[in-house]
Parts: C-alpha cells; structure tokens; sequence
C-alpha cells in the first residue's frame, strides 16, 4: 500500500506537458485547392516532423502552445500556433522568390539559386501567348540566345530552332529535344509536317533550355546545338476539368509587287511590242488567285482527377483543324493523352506513366509563288475551250489534234486544284518512368525510365489527268500516282541511381550515376507513278539502325547554400562510326557563388539575389552524314537511272561504290560562360547576364578530296574549326504590383537581349566552300564558308554605279586589280545571321480584365532578294515561249539581262525587323459556375505588324536566300478557357 502511494506521488512530478500532447490532422493544398505531397509539416525547436501523403494528409503529435511549421519548395512557410484545434486545413501560397523555382535539369531537378550553368525555364505562366500550334510557339521570344525561324506561313510549318546560333556547317544545328525523359529524334516521319507538329502544345507544362556546355554535358552527344526539356502535365488527385477553344481567321497582309494586267500591258508595248498580239483581255491578280482567306478551330479538353481513388490521372483529347492560306493548304492534328502518376509505400515508390498518341493528317499544296510572280496578268484562270480542265493554259494542237502544252510556266491555280497530295502520320510516344527512394536509404533513389516514339506515315499524291502536268514518259495525259509509307522507331532504355545527404553540417552532395541506351530504326517503300510504266516500281528502303549508349555521372557538392560545384561525366558511343572512333568522352564543371548567403550581405537593402556562376565543358554532335557513313556502300539503281555495262548482248546494272569515311568522328564543341544573377527592389527587377565563348572543332563538311583519295572528289569530312562568342541578358521587372489584389492594376514585363558573333577559323585544306544555291541561274551559289568570316556569308561582286547613283548593268569593281572581272572578284559582305536579337512580353492585369503582347526583334540581318535578282529584269518579259510577268522593281534598275546581274551586291538588303508577334486582350467571370471555377474569354491578333526596310515580302527569311516563301498570315484570333 505504501508503495502505491509513493508510486501516485511520483506521478504526481512528472510533467504535465506529457498529458497535454495531442494528435492534430490536417491537409494541406496549394493555392487553388489542389494537395500537395511531401509538404514537411514540423514542430518548431523539435525533431518531431512528419510529411503529407498524395492526398495532402498529415497527422502530427502537437503541444498546447507549440508552432507547427509547414515547408514546400515553391511556396511561402506558414507558422501555425497550436491552441487545440483538431483538424488544420491549411492553403499554401506560392513564393514570388525566383530563388526557390525548381528547374528541370539533364536527369533530375535543381533549385534554381543551385544552377551553376546557363538554363532558362519558362512555365506555363510565361508561355508566349496567342495562336499556339506547335512547341516552339510557345518559345518564339521568350528565351535569350534562343532564336526560332518558321519556315513561312504553311500551317504546321516546321521551325528552325537555334540555341546561340548552332556551332556546326554541315552537322545538325537542331537541338536535342527531351520530353519526358525521352529524346526525341530530330527527323519527322514521312508525311509529318515537322518533329514537333504532332504534339499538342496543351499538353505542355514547362520548357527548359540548356544553353552551355555545363549545363547540357550530361547528354554529350547530341547537346552541342543546346537542348529542350519538354515537361508536360501530370494528373492530380481533386477533379477538375478543363476545357479550352480557340477559332482563327487567317489573311494575307502583303504580295510582292510586280506589274498589274494594265502596267503590263503598257511595259509590253513600250518593250516588246512585238508581243502585243500575245496578251488577254483578263486583269487578273495571280497572287490574289493562288490564296485565300483561311480558318482553323482548335478544341482541347482534359480531365483531371483520382482514378479508382488511388491514382491521380490526367486524361487530354484534342482536335485542330487549320486550313492554310495557299488554296488546298490543310492540316489537321487530333491528340489523345493519358498520365498516370500513382505513389506507393509512403511516397518512397513513384510512378510516372505518360501515353500519347497523335494523328496528323495533311494535304500539301505545291509551292506556286514563282509561277503566280510569272504568269501573264491579262490571262484568266479558266477558259472554257481549254482541254486541261478548263484552266487556261498555253498549248498547241498537234497534226493529230492532240493538245500538247507549250514550254512555259504553268496555270498556278491549276497545279495547286489539280493535285491531290495528302498524307496521313499516326504518332505513339510516352515512357515509364519508376522512381524509388530506399526504405533501407532513404538518401539514395534508383530511377529507371523506358520510352518509346513511333511514327507511321503515309501518303497518296494524285496529278489529274486533266493537268497539263500529267503526261508521263510514253507521252499520254494520264495524271500522276504515287504513294509511300514510312514508319520510324525510336526506342529508350534509362537507368540511375541518385544519392543525397549531408556530409557533415551545411555541407551537402548530390551524386547521380546512370546509364543510357537508345535505338533509333526507319524504313518503308515509295512508288513513284503508278501511272508510268517506268516509275511503277515499288523501291523498298531501310536505314541502317542507329544506336547511341551511354554512361554519365554528375556531382553536386553545397556548402552552406553560399558555394555550389558541379561536375558531369558522359562517355557515349555511336554506331554511326567504326570502332577507331566510336566513342567519345564529354566532361563540364561548373561554380556558383550565392553572395547572398555570406554574412556582410545580411545588412545590406541593396540586392535581393546576387549570385556569380562561371563553367566550362565540352558537348557533342553525333548527328553527322549518313547512318554507317564508314561503310562500303554500293548503289544500285534502275535502267532509267544510269547507263548499263554490256556483257556482249546482256545488260547489267552495275553496282557503284560511293565515297565512305572510315575516320569519321564526333563534332566536340568547348564552352566557356560566366554569368550573374541578380533581383532589386524587393525581387521587383531581376535578371541575369551571360557572356560565352564556343570553339566547336572537327566540323562536319562537305569538302573536296584528292583526285583518286576516295570514290568522289568531294565527301562528308572533319575537318575546320568554329568559333561563337556572344553576351546573353534577361530581365524581369515588376512595374505595378498589385500584390495580389485584383482591383489593383498589375504591369509585368519581361525583355531579353543577345549579342552574338560566330567566325570559321580553318577548314579543310583552306579552302572555301561554296554553299547558298540561287534560282536564276545554273548552279549558281551566293554564300560561301571561308576562313575569317562568318557562316553562310554572301559571296557577291561589288556593284558599280553611276554619277547619278543608278547601277550600271554588268560593271563591278576590279577588286584584285588584274583588270579583268572574274570570280576572284566575288567578296564576302554580309551574312544572314542577325548581331542583335531581342524579345519584349509584357503583361497587364485589371480586375478581371488581362492583357499581353509579345514583341520581336532582329537586327544586322541580311538577305539576298532571289526574287528580284532572278526576276526583276526585262528580258524575262520573255518567259520561254510565251510572255510574262517581272516585278516592278525593275523601275529601279532598268536591268536587261539576268546573268549579268545575278550575284551583284545590290541585292543584299538589310533585313532588320520589328515584330509585333501577338497582342491579346480577356476577360474572366471568376467564380462562374462555383466556387474556383473560371471562364476566361479573349480575342487577339497574330503578326500585328511588321516594321523593317527590307524589300521582299517578309524580313525573316531562314539561310538568308529569299527565293518566295509562304506568306505569314495574319491572324485574328478569338477563345474560350473554362475549368470546372
């Protein structure tokens, strides 16, 4: 007895704290309800902490009293003080601190103040805006030292994407485009508008882009030309649904001039008149006549939510239907998209299963621009008596009456009415990605990834027997028939263990060891015209297989958050190369200085971030010549093809050996880059500026040989070296903040400037290559690579005027002085790649009222006029047997003969432009059908304006050779967003 009364005394000490803990739950969401996993929820000045599950849920055992403390990367900590409450429901809010964004990187993540390279990263916030077909829309502008070219107006039309201008002359400039983990390959399937035109840009949630060496050496192989990570939307536990609409109208805003029926008329009788007899009594606008008033609808719905309670899944249809300017121009894309992104074992099991299919159907139209520049304007686009399907056409009638066209260009509305060219490209690609984190180690997480992209094309190209076109080599009017079918298979398989801790106080590591093996595979059959007896045949072909492994490791040490040091490995091989030169090995290290961390920054109001990064590494470009470019290859071709070796009365085909490189080896490109981050006024301005230097040697060229070195005087080589520096700034600013209160007006702008300057320092033997094919002649080129000067630079003669400023026909300067004018008088003056480019978002919020535009710039662009240069010239009044059309720039030079003028200087215009790419303004009804759900409407305009001096039909011309292009529409853009 008198022990239990001790024992109730003793009891009677022990704190009462113990008694008083309780168990409190809560869920914790993000700023628009949705909850977020692995929040660590903690008691403050304790070791107790737990994290929430995939549904936001927590349970924590709490004291009256104490705070509890919940923490996520992205989103601004909340202290919470417990006074008994049973269940927290807690909203986080997103932290405006750029510091703490997460980026993704080559194989993982990083918060962005830990990046030590050049990365910048755009989500879906700051995607461009407007009318989005394709990826690169969403980029055009955003990013600096990322320039993106479409190639015209065509819908769908594929872009060439240049990160800091490329560093190669032959190789690919392309660069590496990951999604998901999976890297794609740069070559569409037959039939496919481009590499991107089959993923939805919906589908989308953030873009990264590696731009030096540091940053994109854990791809080696294929990242000297930059790389693209394409992030898309995953599903998410709460159900929401979201549905968006877009309707566009597209026209035409400009046409190159050349001479109306009346002017014609008038220039023929004062030139030719002799010709007179030859004109209609049309007046007719080939250009108006070729084009047309297009629209498009585009349709995307997705659904978000938790498939059988347990597996958060996204699920996107969407359906796009786009008729081009050109008459017959059409495209259709439908997408069907499904991510599952389950979690098992408390978090430490992740899956990440992402299924697209895409089904993109086209009809191409012919280029016809040319024609429609050329073809008599008093000639009407039908004549009734015509036995080509009631389209004028110049013809004869033979002595057996039978109509046979005459040699001259073609009726441009009937090439295009006239062809049936569509295709259809069905596209299957995703990947499984499996990340788990060790129950034994939690620091160390083993991830493995398998993708897969597959695309089946085919297409039938109809000529109707009614064209003028449509004779075949037994000289019947018969049309065309041809059709093909490709399909291209691109398989991954990806491996890596991850592991991170705390060596020792502040002192953190972050190792990643993996390996990569990709298979690329592309075969199928064309038949050329079934209608033609000699081109009937099916030629079945098949791409030698392409297989890149790799092994790559990188290493991330952080002390304290103040210094950061990363270096990467990657040894790759090609099965591009022979054994000798096979494998490469890519290295990169990097530094950053996070100056705001260290002590005498603490202080100081000055500065919000200041950060100091500076790497250097080497990338590579296996993406050079032919798939088994070191192999003996024999070509076999048909009798029309090439002559046949006689063995007395048997004629065989002969098998020709082709030129092969067994020395063949990678592009290296070595990258230097320093930059700074900085953030003033309370993260209200920030930015960052990067300086770089590139040397990218063993270019790939195309390059002349010895006389019996090889099977051909000129093969695919290494050989020369090119060098890139340029100056990088980004700028983010915050004019009027409104802090989040929608009656306050709200102005961002974000601006971005490049300066860039690339130089050839040695090719192959010193000698010049000659590149940039022209029209207007017979294998004529304009552009050359040489030594000292930049890529693609033009190679023209000067230009000699008279004492009134006009060109005289045919005179250039005698630059070497011989006083002869021959080709050693040809000089480099200019080139196509602009010195300055600049890009300008700005972006304003009033109430519920948004409003943006998107602003371009180029400048120190050149290009050469084609069209005036093989046109603008009067003895073209004269189109083989018949009359036709010049433009009227002609006035201007009073030039007779095109050959005396082809390569003159007087044709490389400054091209320069300003761009208004987009401007749109919407509305919001927040709150429309319940609470949180929003309907958003707006209109916009696509290509407002364009400011420049150049006088072709658009400054923006890919290459710099303007021989016509398919106009850029402008578009009037008008939507709906509605999520419930």
């Amino acid at each position: 007895m008198q022990t239990l009364k001790r024992l109730s005394l003793l009891l009677m000490f022990i704190p009462i704290s113990i008694f008083a803990q309780n168990q409190v739950s809560g869920t914790v969401t993000d700023n628009t309800g949705i909850p977020i996993p692995g929040v660590e929820v903690s008691i403050e000045d304790t070791n107790r902490g737990t994290s929430t599950d995939f549904d936001g849920k927590f349970t924590i055992e709490v004291n009256d009293g104490e705070s509890i403390k919940v923490a996520y990367l992205g989103y601004k900590t909340q202290i919470i003080t417990y006074t008994g409450q049973s269940n927290l429901e807690i909203q986080l809010q997103p932290d405006q601190d750029v510091l703490e964004e997460v980026v993704l990187v080559g194989y993982g993540s990083s918060r962005k103040k830990d990046i030590t390279g050049s990365v910048s990263s755009l989500s879906k916030e700051d995607f461009t805006k407007g009318n989005i077909i394709s990826a690169n829309d969403l980029l055009q502008g955003r990013a600096a030292g990322v320039n993106i070219t479409t190639g015209g107006g065509a819908p769908g039309s594929p872009a060439a994407i240049r990160i800091r201008g490329g560093g190669s002359l032959g190789a690919s400039n392309d660069p590496l485009i990951v999604i998901d983990g999976l890297p794609l390959e740069n070559a569409a399937p037959g039939g496919s508008r481009s590499v991107l035109s089959t993923i939805n840009p919906n589908d989308i949630e953030s873009l990264t882009i590696l731009k030096d060496a540091s940053a994109a050496a854990i791809y080696g192989n294929r990242a000297s030309a930059g790389v693209i990570i394409i992030e898309t939307k995953k599903g998410t536990k709460q159900f929401q649904v979201d549905y968006n609409y877009a309707a566009g109208i597209y026209t035409r805003f400009n046409e190159v001039d050349v001479f109306n029926a009346q002017d014609f008329r008038q220039i023929i009788s004062e030139r030719r008149p002799g010709d007179i007899d030859e004109l209609g009594d049309a007046n007719t606008n080939w250009q108006d006549e070729i084009y047309r008033t297009a629209l498009s609808a585009d349709h995307n719905i997705s659904i978000r939510g938790n498939l059988l309670k347990r597996i958060p899944t996204r699920l996107s249809v969407g359906h796009l239907d786009q008729d081009g300017l050109r008459l017959t121009s059409e495209y259709q894309r439908t997408n069907a998209s499904i991510a599952l992104n389950p979690s098992f074992f408390k978090d430490h099991l992740r899956i990440n299963l992402n299924a697209n299919f895409s089904q993109e159907k086209n009809r191409f139209a012919p280029a016809v621009e040319g024609a429609a520049l050329r073809f008599d304007p008093t000639r009407p686009v039908r004549d009734p008596s015509s036995p080509f399907g009631g389209y004028f056409e110049y013809f004869t009638n033979s002595s057996s009456g039978i109509p046979t066209p005459e040699l001259t260009v073609r009726n441009p509305v009937a090439t295009l009415l006239q062809r049936n060219d569509r295709t259809e490209t069905n596209r299957y690609y995703g990947n499984l990605n499996i990340d788990y984190r060790f129950h034994f180690l939690p620091e160390m997480k083993a991830v493995v990834n398998l993708g897969m992209d597959v695309g089946e094309g085919s297409g039938r190209n109809i000529l109707s027997p009614e064209s003028a076109q449509g004779y075949n080599s037994e000289n019947e009017l018969v049309g065309s028939e041809g059709f093909f079918e490709n399909e291209r298979r691109n398989y991954l398989a990806d491996g890596y263990l991850n592991y991170k801790k705390d060596l020792f106080k502040d002192f953190n590591a972050d190792f990643t060891l993996g390996y990569s093996y990709q298979r690329f595979e592309n075969d199928g059959f064309n038949v050329g015209n079934l209608r033609d007896p000699q081109f009937s045949d099916r030629v079945e072909f098949a791409d030698i297989d392409l297989v890149l492994v790799a092994y790559f490791a990188r290493a991330v040490f952080n002390y304290e958050d103040k210094y950061v040091l990363t270096s990467t490995y990657r040894r790759d091989g090609s099965s591009r190369f022979s054994t000798v030169n096979r494998w490469g090995d890519f290295f990169s290290g990097a530094f950053a200085w996070n100056i705001m961390e260290e002590d005498f920054m603490q202080d100081q109001n000055t500065f919000d971030n200041l950060k100091l990064r500076a790497g250097v590494g080497q990338t590579g470009q296996q993406g050079i010549g032919p798939r088994g470019i070191y192999f003996a290859n024999y070509e076999v071709a048909r009798n029309v093809d090439q002559s046949n070796y006689m063995f007395g009365s048997t004629p065989i085909i002969p098998g020709l050996p082709t030129a092969r490189n067994t020395k063949a080896q990678w592009e290296t490109a070595t990258t230097f880059n320093a930059g700074i981050d900085f953030a003033f006024f309370k993260n209200r301005l920030s930015g960052a500026v990067d300086i770089y230097h590139r040397e990218t040697d063993n270019l790939y060229v195309f390059a002349g040989v010895p006389d019996g070195a090889n099977f051909s005087n000129f093969f695919d080589q290494n050989s020369g070296t090119l060098e890139t520096q340029g100056l990088e700034v980004e700028l983010s600013g915050i004019i009027f903040d409104a802090k989040g209160d929608t009656d306050k007006f709200d102005w961002a702008l974000n601006y971005n400037v490049t300066f860039m300057n690339q130089e050839i320092t040695s090719l192959a033997n010193n000698e010049a290559i000659r590149v940039g094919g022209v029209g207007g002649g017979t294998g004529g080129t304009i552009q050359i690579h040489d030594v000292g000067s930049a890529p693609n630079a033009f190679h023209v003669f000067n230009q000699v005027y008279d004492a009134n400023g006009n060109p005289i026909e045919g005179a250039y300067a005698d630059l070497d002085g011989d006083n002869v004018i021959t080709e050693d008088d040809r000089y480099l003056y200019r080139n196509p790649m602009p010195d300055i480019t600049m890009g300008l978002q700005s972006t304003m919020n009033y109430k519920n009222f948004d409003f943006t535009f998107n602003l371009r710039a180029s400048l120190g662009n050149y290009n050469y006029n084609n069209v005036n240069s093989s046109n603008a010239q009067y003895n073209l009044l004269q189109q083989q047997s018949t009359v036709g059309n010049i433009p009227r720039s002609v006035l201007e030079t009073n030039f007779q003969f095109t050959e005396n003028v082809i390569f003159s200087d007087i044709y490389i215009e400054d091209a320069s432009f300003l761009r208004m790419d987009n401007i749109q303004l919407g509305y919001t009804f927040k709150d429309f059908f319940n609470k949180g759900n929003n309907f958003r409407l707006y209109a916009g305009l696509q290509n407002a304006f364009v400011i420049t001096d150049y006088s072709g039909l658009d400054p923006e011309i890919f290459g710099g050779i303007d021989n016509t292009i398919y106009p850029r529409p402008r578009t009037f853009l008008v939507g709906a967003n509605v999520n419930f």
